[in-house]
């Protein structure tokens, strides 16, 4: 009988001390599960770091990778040449819009991820996760934009129309001036209503969890930045920015109080942002928690080059793309953060929309930027990273008229512009080498 009960006790001993092992490697695949395969961007002593090593890069615009990756109006076929084609060359940083409001009417983003206020397509936001999914496989970051100052995906202004502000004087329709979208838009920052909107949007998106990886986005290395949207703007007077710093302070405290481990940066193009004041924009970026500062860099918009006289006007541009870029670069240092340029642009020979145009001058412009970013990755300087804009990959497109109609693919360049005017296509082989012989430096651990 003692026997028995000996052998009973030793049996029950041994499933306790069964199960407790099958708990404690159960929590403990449940702690290497949750743990993070892809290193989180942080920022320490005015550069980025990619865990423990330093982080510079070469990446691009990819506004529109929400809507290709969704799973019904998108080319998920096309997504996954496209990002395979940017993780060849090297590129690893994408920038991307997680919005586009309103309607899609009069050449804006279409469909919108937000069609109505509060309302989302459900497609879309499955495309986000999707590409975030795929993203992840490659060791890609996002820095995800939540709005938009321009009315190419809806943005500010179509907050306000959804808020009894009258309809939207559009400046692409010829009834209407750019002073008058701009006087409508500034409304946005004193639009308590919008605001609120607003707000609700980044809870909704910053609150998501991601159908694909299960992971909550808030919690998700991949993503490497909230950036509050494309280009926000102290708009038409000085006395403006009171307003616009107390939303942009708000919006910032927002983002930090929904998630305090990713970077949070504005989307400013610079001083262009702020009435071309240097001034401002240090005043604008003193928020503790605004991690890094931005700039963007547009040589034909700005009025630097000039189709009637290509070669010189191309080194024009160079001249002063490096000053405007040294005065930023200053402030940068004085507030003690990293600087990005996620934007800058460059046309083929003579505006040509043809993939067949020349691309030399466009060439030189990158080339000339390239240099600067491998410079500061030498010296471990504070200019930490570029976003060309942007890439197209395998969109067709019109090269005849330009123009975007709803079901056509998308390009880099927004659906009011002429498309491929700004875009780097995967057939432009010779601009895909220069940013492949950029991003080796940049990741060459001896240099």
């Amino acid at each position: 009988m003692k026997t028995y009960k000996s052998l009973f006790f030793v049996s029950i001993l041994f499933l306790l001390f069964s199960c407790k092992n099958k708990i404690q490697d159960a929590e403990q695949k449940t702690a290497i599960e949750s743990k993070d395969t892809i290193a989180l961007i942080s920022v320490k002593n005015f550069k980025f770091y990619k865990g423990e090593n330093p982080y510079y890069f070469v990446g691009t615009n990819y506004w529109y990778g929400p809507l290709i990756a969704a799973k019904n109006i998108g080319d998920r076929e096309r997504l996954i040449k496209e990002l395979d084609l940017m993780k060849e060359v090297g590129i690893d940083n994408l920038r991307i819009l997680v919005g586009a409001e309103g309607d899609g009417g009069d050449s804006r983003v279409h469909p919108a991820l937000q069609y109505e206020q509060g309302v989302y397509n459900e497609d879309l936001l499955d495309g986000l996760d999707f590409l975030m999914a795929e993203m992840r496989k490659r060791n890609m970051y996002a820095v995800l934009y939540l709005n938009n100052n321009w009315i190419w995906s809806g943005g500010m202004s179509q907050y306000l129309e959804w808020n009894g502000y009258g309809k939207v004087p559009n400046p692409f329709l010829e009834e209407y001036t750019w002073d008058e979208y701009m006087n409508y838009t500034k409304q946005f920052h004193s639009c308590e209503p919008c605001k609120e909107a607003f707000y609700k949007h980044l809870k909704f998106i910053i609150g998501r969890t991601n159908a694909y990886t299960g992971k909550k986005y808030s919690e998700d290395n991949v993503i490497m930045s909230w950036q509050v949207a494309n280009e926000p703007r102290v708009l038409m007077t000085p006395d403006h920015e009171k307003t616009f710093a107390n939303w942009l302070n708000e919006t910032v405290t927002t983002i930090e109080s929904l998630d305090a481990t990713h970077l949070i940066s504005t989307g400013a193009e610079g001083k262009a942002s702020y009435l071309q004041d240097i001034d401002m924009y240090e005043r604008l970026h003193k928020n503790k928690n605004v991690d890094y500062l931005t700039m963007h860099m547009w040589p034909k918009n700005w009025g630097w080059y000039d189709i009637n006289n290509e070669k010189e006007t191309t080194q024009l541009s160079i001249e002063n793309a490096n000053k405007y870029m040294n005065e930023h670069i200053i402030v940068a240092k004085k507030l003690q953060k990293p600087i990005v340029m996620s934007e800058f642009g460059f046309p083929r020979e003579k505006e040509s929309l043809s993939l067949d145009a020349p691309i030399e001058n466009r060439n030189t412009f990158y080339k000339a930027i390239f240099e600067r970013i491998v410079e500061s990755k030498k010296e471990q300087g504070v200019l930490a990273g570029l976003n060309f804009w942007g890439f197209a990959g395998y969109a067709k497109t019109n090269d005849e008229s330009g123009k975007w109609l709803h079901g056509d693919d998308f390009s880099a360049d927004p659906p009011q512009e002429p498309q491929g005017l700004n875009s780097v296509f995967a057939s432009d082989t010779s601009t895909l080498e220069l940013i492949t012989i950029a991003n080796k430096k940049l990741t060459d651990k001896e240099k």
